[in-house]
């Protein structure tokens, strides 16, 4: 007896979002907050908005580029019981450095496509003030010998600001093309939290932050509250970035990198709810978004900032969308990745 397979369509449809505001790593409003407080409040804030009950949740998938310390012990499955969802509520953290965030969410997505879960939800925690000192410790074993020893492997443990510098002098990215950039970024920035258009999915966070005594070197706690992102710079100019200098200057005089062209170093979580589109539709909820792709793509390490020029294309021509795209968000960690992206 032949057995017929039917195919299921299912659609995955984003019905929630909700983030804390990114805080200066190591001397910011997050500089003491574990990362399952920072991506439980998220979690917590996504789902009521959502307004489901957090047992209809089957799955959390969480990002983290660093999973180790106060963002390890599978940082998603803490931050899911944080936020309140029951014991019956799994959670997954998974790495894919700066796109780890965007990886849970295609996962959670492709769960609800594929593997039939109704309700999941995907998002991205990261806590450098924490982790990346202890993580980065040469005594902590984070390298590998072999690896290390090969001439195009041991890139897989370079600086990103390493990385930037190569790639910016590989693709004729000037250092007046990385400032104009940036600068256009930081106005970005600032118009849009001038209009508000964050206050909807920044949810406020109180929290205890580490403040050190500039005269005595005494550390305390001081009561805070991160409202919105604090890493930007609303009075950025062009002079200003031009008179900074770049950052590996003294080893390497090719070098442009600065640290006003490259991100500042941020601490913060954010979340989404995912359902199915049926499900949906029984709740009555209004989507924010469908998921409708996901692509990836390798490169030499030691320019891996050219990854999303050679993902997206890929992306697009799978659903032969041919780069026609209404809105679109790329990471800029530092000016060179996004600028090369455009040759």
């Amino acid at each position: 007896r032949t057995r017929r397979l039917v195919k299921m369509t299912r659609t995955a449809l984003i019905v929630s979002t909700a983030r804390t505001g990114l805080a200066k790593s190591f001397r910011g409003g997050f500089n003491n907050t574990h990362g399952a407080v920072l991506a439980g409040h998220a979690i917590k804030h996504a789902i009521s908005k959502a307004g489901i009950d957090p047992a209809k949740v089957e799955d959390v998938l969480l990002g983290c580029g660093m999973p180790e310390g106060a963002t390890g012990m599978n940082v998603a499955r803490n931050a899911a019981l944080w936020a309140g969802c029951p014991v019956t509520t799994s959670g997954t953290t998974i790495n894919r450095f700066c796109s780890s965030g965007l990886q849970a969410i295609a996962m959670a997505a492709h769960s609800i496509i594929v593997d039939g879960v109704p309700c999941a939800v995907g998002g991205g925690v990261d806590s450098i003030s924490l982790v990346q000192q202890k993580a980065f410790d040469p005594k902590s074993g984070v390298v590998e010998s072999s690896l290390l020893s090969h001439p195009v492997h041991k890139a897989l443990w370079m600086p990103m600001i390493d990385t930037a510098d190569l790639v910016a002098e590989r693709y004729g990215v000037s250092r007046e093309r990385q400032d104009e950039y940036s600068l256009i970024s930081q106005q970005r920035t600032a118009e849009a939290q001038k209009k508000g258009l964050f206050d909807d999915e920044i949810v406020p966070l109180p929290t205890k932050m580490l403040v050190k005594d500039k005269e005595t070197g005494k550390v305390s706690e001081q009561e805070y509250v991160v409202t919105k992102d604090e890493c930007n710079r609303s009075d950025t100019t062009l002079d200003g970035l031009a008179k900074l200098k770049p950052v590996n200057i003294d080893k390497n005089p090719k070098a442009t990198v600065t640290a006003g062209n490259a991100s500042q170093l941020s601490d913060g979580a954010s979340a989404c709810v995912l359902m199915e589109e049926k499900e949906v539709e029984k709740a009555g909820l209004q989507p924010l978004g469908r998921f409708d792709g996901f692509a990836v793509a390798g490169c030499s390490p030691e320019e891996m900032g050219i990854g999303p020029s050679i993902a997206v294309p890929r992306l697009l021509q799978r659903h032969g969308l041919h780069r026609r795209i209404g809105i679109g968000s790329r990471s800029e960690h530092v000016t060179t990745r996004t600028e090369s992206g455009r040759h």
